[in-house]
């Protein structure tokens, strides 16, 4: 039998997802059919809406790749809409505290375990198949959540160790604006707090991951040496401008731009 996501991340296997901003049904069949394992439904930045979630959630489930949902917000509303309308699981933004973290956990989960509201919707098989959903809910929907800002390092262990967390995953830019320097990599806080986040996982036992925005795949390389497992490449809008930009600037003859 073919090992679920969910047991992938337990095994520190290393999955490859990416994020799908664009709401067109055409970008998440080729990105579903890319060889991603995953794919995330980005609502955080993006204007798309929960109905159009949910026809993208179809869509890459249909594909056979693992529907995620970055929600907007850490809200119990919003988690348990998306996981009716059949996402996999959810990353949550802005988890700053074990606190945070519960309730991100509580969301996805039916009582006892968690206070999630029940609807019979597309993931319970439009009311033909709760039972076994629920059993699946217990079994293998996925909870990430994001590591974004500082308080977040500065509370890693007591996030890790909350009950239902799967796996975290490195928001760099957020982190590094927590730091008073959006985008900046290089500066001394930012690897200050990275090295501390990798610290605090290898500790711990967590599984780490990490979005990597620029589609480059050296840094993908360099992320797995440093023992990030659940890994988030780049987007669909920069897949799409990287590529255009590079191959009509090759065709022109220029100097590729920055």
């Amino acid at each position: 039998m073919t090992a679920t996501l969910k047991q992938r991340i337990r095994n520190r296997e290393i999955t490859l997802g990416s994020w799908v901003t664009i709401g067109h049904l055409a970008v998440a069949e080729i990105m579903a059919k890319a060889g991603f394992d995953w794919l995330t439904i980005e609502m955080e930045h993006s204007a798309i809406t929960l109905s159009e979630a949910e026809a993208l959630i179809r869509v890459v489930d249909l594909c056979g790749v693992v529907p995620l949902v970055r929600v907007g917000e850490n809200d119990a509303t919003l988690i348990k809409r998306v996981m009716d309308a059949g996402a996999h699981g959810v990353i949550v933004p802005m988890v700053n505290s074990p606190e945070d973290a519960r309730a991100a956990v509580s969301a996805v989960r039916y009582p006892p375990d968690g206070q999630r509201g029940v609807g019979l919707a597309r993931a319970q098989g439009y009311g033909l198949d709760f039972e076994s959903y629920r059993k699946w809910v217990q079994e293998e929907s996925i909870v990430i959540v994001q590591v974004e800002h500082i308080d977040a390092v500065n509370r890693l262990d007591e996030i890790l160790s909350v009950p239902g967390v799967d796996a975290f995953i490195v928001g760099e830019y957020d982190l590094s604006g927590s730091l008073g320097a959006p985008g900046d990599f290089a500066s001394s806080a930012f690897i200050e707090a990275t090295q501390k986040i990798r610290d605090v996982a290898r500790d711990t036992g967590a599984i780490s991951g990490y979005h990597v925005v620029r589609p480059e795949p050296e840094l993908v390389a360099g992320k797995i040496e440093e023992g990030y497992t659940f890994i988030a490449y780049s987007d669909d809008f920069l897949f799409l401008n990287e590529t255009c930009r590079h191959d009509v600037d090759t065709i022109r003859g220029a100097t590729p731009r920055p």
